[in-house]
């Protein structure tokens, strides 16, 4: 094998794992992506969660502290 197909050969396996490494990146880019509007709805869910307790405790009269102990302790 002369010098120059061995070069060939070693850039052909370059190709070749910098097109496995692109790919990869881009699932991984995918992957975050869903991630990110995942973790965005559950944030605007909690939010509104957390505004229809404070609503919730507010129109009940509930307690602004701590709840107290129970009377047996």
């Amino acid at each position: 094998m002369t010098e120059t197909e061995i070069l060939a050969e070693r850039i052909d396996g370059l190709e070749i794992r910098i097109a496995h490494q692109d790919h990869t990146i881009e699932e991984l880019s995918s992957t975050i992506a869903d991630q990110w509007k995942q973790i965005e709805d559950l944030t605007f869910r909690l939010t509104r969660l957390n505004e229809q307790m404070r609503d919730f405790e507010n129109s009940t009269g509930a307690p602004e502290g701590p709840e107290p102990p129970p009377p047996h302790y």
